[in-house]
């Protein structure tokens, strides 16, 4: 018997790595389904990311750079208020940015999904406001609303707390190791005067910040803390209640932000945690991005991550003709040494961005103003030695994997049967 290869695919997840897995499995050739919780598109903004090299060198590819480019924040100026200190720091961000890394650019996660989404909706079928609630060896899949339908392969992209990876590997707590601190964020209204400008307060186990964006109309308030918290990640009320206490009396301007919870439209908190795998694959069924292997929302460099982890994917399933069996080990191979690297370098940006001692709140402040004050040879150099996760990312490096030549797009687009059954035959 002869083992058939996978043509129909369903990504769960229509974030970051599921839209650009679906992009180049398409040029590949398969026939790809994306199912999303959400009911629409988000388009609440979410929190600023970072695209390095690589995975801005894969959205050209895409041929999206351009609007990438055009949705970038612009953030290029930073002001540190240390908490008890009575004048703040002032830091060139620009001067950082370009000593770091050649190509990089700092977008809104949504905006970014939406990029990405639009690059596909024409090539892929997407199913929105629905979710998956079993998964069969067969590959059969049972939905909440849709009817069940069968596919070849099933691939997890739905974020740090994954339901495939729920539904096939087991509960979160097996796989996830909490880093000691926790992420919110929220919308604030338009404040024009922060447009280009991050301003963060700093203290010992807590870190909060605002920012704009050129083309927003709305202003992001970010909170990094240390604590250990008991709460269920979907009790937003809880997660608010928390935060407050978190941020008492830190500074009149962050207390100001924090009046807008119960106005916000867009409020997002949780833990900073790590999903550790020893596989990603079982069976017919994989995870990409956060997951299979979330390095720390906010101090890994996670979007990066799974757009190139999105890209490896989709390349290797094209380069085994569709045989998950090879397919699969050589994605995690080629991932392998990525994923252990944003773990390492996650632990030591938490650390960094929330200080646990005075003097590390001194010296968060006093070294972001050295650097942006320093020559560009200098700064260069002493960039490379402190900046861990920028030279990380920029550092990583895929194999190229050409779309099939004969792969033709669109959703009714597959030469053949693109539904046929799963197996053997």
């Amino acid at each position: 018997m002869t083992r058939r290869s996978a043509r129909r695919i369903l990504v769960s997840g229509a974030g970051v790595a599921g839209p650009v897995l679906a992009y180049w499995l398409t040029r590949h050739g398969f026939f790809v389904t994306v199912v999303e919780r959400a009911p629409t598109p988000r388009k609440t903004g979410g929190h600023a990311v970072d695209l390095f090299r690589p995975a801005m060198n894969i959205s050209e590819k895409m041929g999206v750079l351009p609007r990438v480019e055009e949705r970038a924040t612009g953030t290029n100026r930073m002001t540190v208020h240390q908490e008890g200190a009575r004048r703040p720091v002032r830091v060139d961000l620009s001067k950082i940015f370009g000593a770091t890394s050649d190509r990089h650019v700092e977008i809104m996660r949504d905006d970014l999904s939406e990029i990405y989404h639009d690059a596909t909706r024409d090539d892929v079928e997407y199913i929105f406001d629905d979710s998956i609630t079993a998964i069969s060896p067969d590959g059969e899949v049972r939905f909440e609303n849709a009817a069940p339908r069968r596919f070849d392969l099933v691939v997890g992209a739905d974020g740090l707390h994954s339901n495939v990876r729920r539904l096939v590997f087991g509960d979160e707590s097996r796989f996830s190791a909490f880093i000691g601190a926790y992420l919110g964020a929220l919308t604030l209204p338009d404040v024009s005067a922060l447009d280009g400008e991050l301003l963060i307060h700093v203290g010992v186990g807590r870190t909060a910040g605002m920012y704009g964006a050129r083309h927003l109309g709305y202003a992001r308030a970010l909170f990094l803390f240390r604590s250990e918290l008991d709460y269920h990640h979907h009790d937003v009320p809880r997660q608010k209640e928390l935060l407050r206490g978190a941020f008492d009396g830190m500074h009149p301007d962050v207390d100001h932000w924090l009046d807008e919870l119960d106005r916000t439209p867009a409020f997002y908190c949780d833990s900073i945690t790590q999903i550790r795998m020893d596989t990603w694959s079982r069976g017919r069924v994989t995870l990409v991005g956060d997951a299979g292997y979330c390095p720390g929302p906010a101090v890994g460099g996670s979007t990066s991550l799974a757009v190139v982890g999105a890209y490896v994917l989709a390349g290797e399933l094209g380069r085994a003709g569709g045989d998950h069996e090879r397919a699969f080990p050589a994605y995690e191979r080629a991932m392998a040494e990525h994923v252990r690297g944003s773990r390492a370098a996650a632990r030591s940006a938490a650390k960094t961005l929330i200080p646990t001692s005075r003097l590390g709140v001194r010296g968060l402040a006093q070294g972001a103003r050295l650097i942006s004050a320093l020559p560009a040879g200098p700064r260069r150099a002493l960039l490379r030695l402190t900046t861990k996760s920028a030279r990380l990312y920029n550092s990583m490096t895929v194999d190229d994997y050409p779309p099939s030549p004969t792969a033709s797009r669109g959703r009714d687009g597959l030469t053949g049967d693109p539904g046929g059954g799963l197996g053997v035959e």
